[in-house]
């Protein structure tokens, strides 16, 4: 029997792409267990153009897919027709290294572009926690994914220069330029950073770059308690080190805060000495090894099976509270925190474990109550449906959910790009 969706068959499809190049989905194509009718890989702009054409023409809703790292992102959609994968469109269209920028596809696996950048000894400053499981530069950009890094080069947003999108009635719209100083009129690009597929399909992306650093060196301290992780951050932080992260690692094996250094070999040096003298008060102080570093890592994946991952985003001198919150909501509920941060950066990851879902729900819901209050955010990044939809991933959005609907309205009108995923059910 022929499958067909909204009156579009598989060969509909197959007709702009290829018969190659669009199939039946699989049950792994499912996202939040809402299953697609199809995949399809368009393997140009003209080819994703004429997808979206069909797609608004036939009301087919839309989720577009690059590595498929951040499919768990977000609530479950309402309603999903067509899987549309960037993975075909996956060159280095244009790198200069004079001018330290390049221009890539969507589809482009993130470290092949960074492994492609080191050849000139230069690379594209964002390291997300899942980039080593094949992250895109697309679903990077989509998703704003950043990483340790952002402490002294910044999010996706302070990066990209320029982009090429196709909006959901086959539109390509083009915005910013090849150059860091060529900016005029709406930034697309940051409008599009972080919108989770929901107005266009991204399809290439340009950033501007940095020198990778000739040396590199990460100090460790070993923290007694969480009043020395805060303190410990905030001494650093107003400090003379140039550090290109501090991050926070705290679990049941390990409670450390660590500060990448990077530059040329004296300054790396010179810097080191510092840190360990500012740190020596907070707790023991140590060298990583490069595998030691590599090991602790951020949460990679941000959470797995039956973990519930969420990211508290508050201000830097609130870590101690932070700790505190989510170590005693865990506790008096029995399940198992696992947290990870970008301590300069007032971002807090927590995974949580053990005990059961009702359990792991209340405590997400009592760290809402505190830090959406004063001013932050708690998003649920990965968790199990039933506790989806309990909760809401995006959380309170207050007066910017007004502006992100009429964002959405302008540029995806019929609503058919991941319908229910994004704020407030958008």
């Amino acid at each position: 029997m022929e499958t067909r969706t909204k009156n579009v068959s598989l060969e509909d499809l197959q007709e702009i792409v290829g018969e190659e190049y669009a199939r039946e989905a699989a049950p792994e194509d499912a996202v939040d267990g809402v299953a697609p009718a199809f995949v399809v890989e368009p393997g140009s702009i003209e080819e994703t153009s004429g997808l979206m054409r069909l797609a608004t023409d036939k009301g087919l809703t839309v989720a577009p897919r690059g590595g498929g790292t951040k499919m768990g992102w977000g609530n479950p959609p309402r309603e999903l027709d067509l899987i549309l994968s960037t993975t075909r469109m996956n060159e280095v269209i244009e790198h200069v290294p004079g001018d330290q920028v390049v221009r890539a596809q969507a589809g482009l696996n993130l470290e092949a572009l960074q492994e492609r950048l080191g050849r000139s000894d230069q690379m594209l400053a964002i390291d997300p926690p899942e980039k080593g499981a094949g992250a895109t530069v697309g679903g990077v950009v989509s998703a704003n994914s950043s990483g340790p890094r952002r402490y002294r080069y910044g999010t996706v947003r302070d990066l990209i220069i320029g982009i090429t999108v196709v909006l959901p009635d086959g539109t390509v719209a083009k915005a910013g330029g090849k150059v860091v100083k060529n900016v005029a009129g709406y930034d697309l690009g940051k409008l599009f950073t972080g919108s989770l597929g929901t107005l266009g399909v991204l399809a290439t992306c340009n950033f501007r770059l940095h020198p990778r650093p000739e040396a590199a060196r990460t100090v460790a301290v070993e923290l007694n308690d969480t009043l020395a992780a805060g303190q410990a951050a905030q001494a650093l932080m107003h400090s003379q080190v140039f550090a290109s992260a501090l991050e926070l690692h705290w679990s049941e094996d390990a409670r450390l805060l660590t500060v990448l250094i990077e530059g040329i070999s004296k300054g790396v040096d010179a810097q080191v000495e510092t840190a360990s003298y500012l740190l020596k008060g907070f707790g023991e102080v140590r060298t990583l090894s490069d595998e030691e570093a590599d090991h602790l890592g951020p949460l990679t994946p941000p959470g797995t099976g039956d973990e519930v991952a969420i990211k508290i985003a508050h201000p830097p001198a609130e870590l101690t509270g932070v700790l505190d919150s989510a170590l005693g909501a865990a506790e008096r509920r029995g399940v198992i925190p696992r947290i990870t941060g970008h301590a300069g950066a007032g971002v807090t990851y927590v995974a949580l474990s053990g005990g059961d879902e009702e359990a792991r729900a209340q405590v997400v819901e009592e760290l809402r109550e505190i830090w959406v209050r004063r001013g932050g955010s708690v998003v649920v990044r990965q968790a199990p449906v039933p506790v989806k939809k309990r909760l809401d991933a995006w959380g309170p959005t207050g007066d910017y959910l007004g502006l992100t609907r009429r964002v959405k309205e302008k540029f995806d009108p019929r609503g058919i790009l991941n319908p229910g995923r994004f704020l407030g059910g958008i």
